[in-house]
């Protein structure tokens, strides 16, 4: 488990290219600065918040291997978490961060461009307004539940894309529950939290409806 600063840093140098932990540096340094006028994270967060945030969100790279080509999706990035930590670490990865509302795109857009991320791209609209593309990963953190997030999601999912979601503490139930879908996920423990999971997995899509023969009445019961 990922408890400290000095850990997380580790495993950003681990997971990351070159450089990955200065850009994160001066990612929580923009961060910082940006909450000051827009509430992206919860104040008592940054004091942790290479644990917190940082790790929180390299840790799904664990999972994706380094010769992946992309696009990453991310959906509802937010304050940038896990989108502009993926860019940070792979910054020859194509990354596409979803985001609807417009102070949270000005933010992501600023970052980026901070941070030198010409990997990176920033959506500005709501994820049903988005033109379909296929992608090599799908992360959310925080998002919608998993049945509601394959909804409206799984148009850009081929049978080999790799989900990545960060569910905390209701993953287990998540999946547990999940029905309609032919998929592979499982649940990992997370790094940073000893109650929370990340779902990983694929989805080959939807289960075929069972349709009722012609002639035939269901029996009632």
């Amino acid at each position: 488990m990922i408890a400290t600063e000095a850990e997380a840093r580790a495993l950003v140098a681990e997971l990351g290219e070159p450089g990955s932990v200065q850009r994160c540096e001066h990612l929580l340094a923009l961060l910082a600065d940006e909450n000051t006028r827009q509430n992206l994270v919860s104040a008592a967060s940054l004091g942790e918040a290479w644990v917190r945030h940082i790790a929180d969100s390299a840790q799904l790279l664990r999972n994706v291997p380094r010769e992946t080509s992309g696009p990453w999706l991310d959906l509802g990035t937010g304050a940038g978490f896990p989108g502009l930590v993926i860019a940070a670490l792979r910054p020859a990865l194509p990354v596409v961060m979803v985001e609807s509302r417009a102070r949270r795109v000005a933010w992501l857009e600023r970052a980026a461009r901070e941070l030198g991320l010409a990997n990176s791209r920033v959506l500005g609209s709501r994820l049903e307004l988005v033109e379909s593309f296929r992608a090599s990963v799908i992360s959310a953190r925080a998002f919608a539940l998993l049945d509601r997030l394959l909804e409206i999601s799984a148009r850009f999912s081929t049978a080999d894309t790799l989900w990545m979601l960060p569910k905390g503490r209701s993953a287990w139930d998540e999946v547990n529950r999940l029905a309609g879908w032919q998929h592979m996920f499982h649940v990992e423990q997370s790094l940073t939290d000893p109650d929370a999971g990340v779902v990983v997995g694929t989805v080959s899509g939807p289960l075929a409806a069972e349709v009722q023969p012609r002639g035939k009445k269901a029996r009632s019961r």
